[in-house]
């Protein structure tokens, strides 16, 4: 149930936004009325009202969906292609390349995650989305490396995969055919989880200014624009905020669906 409605929510908001130039009724930056439409209330020609700039809120949000999910699709593409790569690594070879590895894992753990990335973003004036990307990618890739090498040590004793090496397979053969087929679904779960959380990140950066640059419609971008009208005008804040809560949901959902598929307890 869990992950059909999730995916259900996920499909829904893909589509939304791969489909938002032609679903949004204006653009999302078009300035219509700043006299008579500055932070109006939701109506039939403004269904999620305006924001204090006169845009309209519907427009901006499904725009801002393509903005998010971009940038959370290709963060999380990076970062579970550098986890597997460390995890395999790691978890097959063992002895001090696992050692180094690991210990080096362990001390970018050690370091909150948002504090990094807030160094990272302080190097630079203006960030691109790619660029964005790239670094929320490249700074949470460190958990799935440790989950991947967990799993990588638990399926190498298996006896098919020590049937495989007797038989002389090559090891990459190994890991391709007999050890990753065995570790996809928590790297689905991870992946799953990882997307609601960049989202999330995303949103906060974007509300303090150093995320998506302006005025590219954000929804972290557009609560910060409806903080300073948060009493006379909460749809502004509230449209992006109800689209946040409702895509992380729908993420940990899939998530929690899919681990729960894979529990062999059934539970």
């Amino acid at each position: 149930m869990r992950l059909r409605a999730g995916g259900v929510l996920i499909i829904l908001l893909v589509l939304l936004a791969a489909l938002a130039p032609l679903v949004a009724p204006y653009g999302p930056n078009a300035l219509l009325d700043l006299t008579t439409l500055r932070s109006a209330a939701p109506s039939v020609a403004h269904p999620f009202g305006t924001d204090p700039y006169s845009r309209d809120l519907l427009s901006r949000v499904l725009h801002g969906a393509r903005v998010s999910l971009s940038i959370a699709a290709l963060a999380m593409l990076l970062a579970v292609t550098v986890g597997l790569a460390v995890g395999m690594a790691s978890g097959w070879a063992g002895g001090l390349l696992d050692t180094v590895l690991m210990r080096a894992v362990d001390t970018a753990l050690a370091i909150p995650r948002l504090f990094v990335v807030l160094v990272v973003l302080a190097l630079w004036e203006h960030v691109s989305l790619f660029t964005l990307a790239l670094i929320l990618g490249g700074t949470g890739w460190f958990g799935i490396s440790r989950l991947v090498r967990a799993e990588v040590r638990t399926t190498r004793a298996l006896p098919y995969v020590a049937a495989a090496r007797a038989s002389g397979a090559s090891t990459l053969r190994i890991l391709v055919r007999h050890v990753l087929p065995n570790i996809t679904g928590p790297l689905i779960v991870a992946a799953a989880m990882g997307m609601g959380q960049v989202v999330l990140l995303e949103a906060g950066l974007s509300y303090l200014g150093i995320g998506v640059p302006q005025p590219t419609a954000s929804w972290g971008s557009i609560v910060a624009d409806g903080q300073a009208v948060l009493r006379s005008a909460p749809w502004v804040a509230g449209s992006a905020g109800c689209a946040i809560v409702i895509t992380v949901l729908a993420f940990t959902l899939v998530g929690d669906g899919i681990r729960a598929r894979l529990d062999p307890r059934g539970i």
